[in-house]
């Protein structure tokens, strides 16, 4: 199996994935260090953005837009 993972390496050394990996068994791996700063976390992002989003996402306006979605519900 060939996979390319995006992961963080800290000050310490200690790599850190950015995704979940499932191996059968144990398998070799080789780290590639990039110079460039590493992206913010796609979870941190959104934990930062969900009360701006919920003010607009909580509107009836929105529901009435999106109800076509939930007919069946």
């Amino acid at each position: 199996m060939i996979k390319t993972v995006e992961a963080v390496i800290d000050e310490q050394g200690r790599i850190r994935l950015l995704e979940r990996v499932e191996v059968m068994r144990t398998q070799r791996a080789l780290v590639t260090i990039l110079e460039e700063e590493p992206s913010p976390d796609v979870v941190d992002i959104a934990r930062l953005s969900e009360s701006v989003l919920a003010e607009d996402w909580n509107r009836p306006e929105e529901d009435a837009a999106w109800s076509h979605l939930q007919q069946g519900q």
